[in-house]
């Protein structure tokens, strides 16, 4: 049986506890907030300015094995919608993001023991050290999810943005992590027994730790349910409609996007949806003033903003996979994204999709350029997507972790 943690149950996460559930894995699963449906959490997240409470809805069959720890996090929401920065401040803030991660971690550790031991915990990056050690000292497997690139890589490939793009440097809010985050996510890495990640560039990525590490397994997360084919045709002369979705940061390589609309002009129209999480930023302001820019908007309208645009661009700098890709190609959106994604995963170039170089905006231009000039290939590429989005469900990724828990743990007890 198997111990699973998550402070905000993503939809990665989500996917694990039900399939480990469904395949009679799952002993408990921690997380800070959880809601069922008709429980008063439900209710609650029916008021005005509580629909994040809707984010943290599971299915029921996990209500009886969710065990949720909901103070921090709750205090966390409320004072970063109370504008109370010194109580969220990155690393230091006492309902920090990284005050919520070691929380959960703590609280977990805690629960090991009590009422016999599990086979393994499974714990994801920057929640997984306490409860790592604790299971280490019973002799329990430490499962480790690490769902974006390795921190010394990101160093690495990002650095040379500092110089590329300086006016853009405050959004590169990743690499003000201290060394002591740094070392613990290392550390959790050095005492897992076998490491899940979801793209081969995350893998990639770990040939940069300085040591050995356990087996890496690769398990690329699902579609959402395929979408409809589109029904919109498009007019001769029209602009294409592009859109972004994601953080307002250079590792997203938005500055690079930008960079090309100034270059395409009227010929394509670009829609930002994301948050400014960061420090301001006049670079960033000035490019969103050009365009049509959505700070927010719920998981179900962002899915429509895909359907109504003929493709999506994602021109990340480093990413652990990238889940709008998925959701575009689900709605019938073809994907423009680089080699630092999934993309290079689930996207053949140029039948349901696009790949370039990462950083090069000569070569994102030429594919968008070659997109105004034959918008025809954009509507083969969306059915092409909704094929590849029919073939690998959620439910596919569920099974094949839990096959492969199964397979770490049998071998971790050999």
């Amino acid at each position: 049986m198997i111990v699973l943690s998550h402070p905000t149950g993503n939809a990665n996460s989500r996917a694990a506890a039900l399939a480990l559930a469904q395949h009679s894995q799952l002993s408990a699963f921690h997380t800070c907030i959880a809601t069922f449906s008709d429980d008063w959490l439900d209710h609650l997240a029916g008021l005005p300015g509580m629909g994040e409470l809707r984010r943290r809805t599971f299915d029921p069959s996990l209500r009886r094995l969710t065990r949720s720890w909901p103070w921090r996090e709750a205090a966390r929401l409320l004072a970063s919608r109370a504008g109370a920065s010194a109580l969220v401040a990155h690393e230091r803030g006492p309902f920090s993001v990284d005050a919520v991660y070691a929380s959960l971690d703590r609280r977990v550790a805690s629960t090991l023991g009590r009422q016999g031991a599990p086979r393994a915990v499974y714990a994801y990056e920057d929640g997984a050290l306490a409860s790592f050690q604790a299971a280490k000292s019973q002799g329990i497997a430490c499962l480790y999810d690490l769902p974006i690139g390795y921190w010394r890589t990101a160093r690495r490939l990002l650095a040379g943005e500092l110089e590329r793009w300086p006016e853009w440097a405050s959004t590169l809010t990743g690499l003000s992590d201290s060394q002591n985050k740094l070392l613990r996510k290392d550390e959790e890495l050095r005492l897992a027994d076998r490491i899940f990640v979801a793209s081969s560039f995350t893998r990639k990525s770990l040939q940069d730790f300085p040591g050995q590490l356990a087996p890496i397994e690769v398990i690329p997360y699902g579609f959402p349910p395929a979408a409809p084919p589109k029904t919109t045709e498009r007019k001769e002369g029209d602009p294409i409609r592009l859109l972004f979705v994601g953080g307002l940061s250079q590792r997203k390589g938005i500055a690079d996007l930008f960079a090309v609309m100034d270059r395409v002009g009227d010929a394509a129209q670009l829609t930002v949806v994301g948050r400014n999480a960061g420090p301001p930023n006049a670079a960033l302001d000035a490019a969103l003033a050009k365009h049509r820019w959505i700070p927010s908007l719920p998981h179900a309208q962002v899915l429509e903003q895909m359907r109504e645009h003929d493709v999506l661009v994602f021109p990340s700098l480093f990413e652990g996979f990238g889940l709008v890709i998925t959701e575009a190609m689900s709605q019938g959106t073809p994907v423009v994204t680089t080699d630092r994604t999934a993309g290079a995963d689930l996207i053949e170039h140029g039948r349901d999709g696009w790949l370039f170089e990462a950083g090069s905006t000569r070569r994102l231009g030429a594919i968008i350029e070659g997109l105004i000039n034959r918008p025809g290939q954009i509507e083969a590429a969306g059915r092409a997507a909704l094929e590849t989005a029919r073939r690998r469900t959620w439910a596919d990724y569920g099974s094949e972790l839990a096959a492969a828990v199964a397979r770490a743990v049998e071998q971790h007890e050999r």
